[in-house]
């Protein structure tokens, strides 16, 4: 039964890693046409590369793209190693939370939301610094007699 559960937990994750894999690579193609775009229409309709909205929304792909590498390489590690890193799901919010903040238009939000998006913030980042210092220091307990 255990080999049988065992089986089903790697092909569930195999599926996961193609269907990702296929994600990040429609979502690049996505990118790079909405950039093309984004550049004609600007230069024939604005007479300029590309302005601050079509950027924006650009940004927002473009972080699409990192969410999916990294969410990809989580997956990845989990089929290799069998463990969840903690690390990469900090930094895979990180890089959420960027992408969203890129993206917001401050003029109509409110500041309680800011707020609560700076403490979002400040919470993973703190998060991600005391994972990555208790993995490269080491443990004062074991040094002392």
């Amino acid at each position: 039964m255990q080999k049988l559960i065992k089986y089903f937990e790697k092909s569930i994750v195999i599926t996961l890693i193609i269907l990702m894999a296929l994600i990040v690579a429609l979502t690049t193609i996505e990118l790079a046409i909405e950039l093309v775009n984004k550049t004609i229409n600007s230069v024939k309709y604005n007479g300029t590369i590309i302005n601050l909205d079509d950027i924006l929304h650009i940004f927002g792909l473009f972080f699409n793209v990192l969410i999916g590498l990294e969410l990809f390489e989580t997956v990845k590690l989990y089929l290799k190693e069998n463990v969840f890193h903690a690390e990469i799901i900090l930094l895979v919010g990180l890089i959420a939370v960027a992408r969203k903040v890129i993206i917001l238009n401050y003029e109509e939000m409110e500041p309680a939301k800011i707020i609560g998006i700076a403490l979002l913030i400040a919470t993973l980042a703190g998060g991600y610094f005391l994972l990555n210092r208790s993995r490269t220091q080491p443990n004062k307990d074991k040094l002392m007699p």
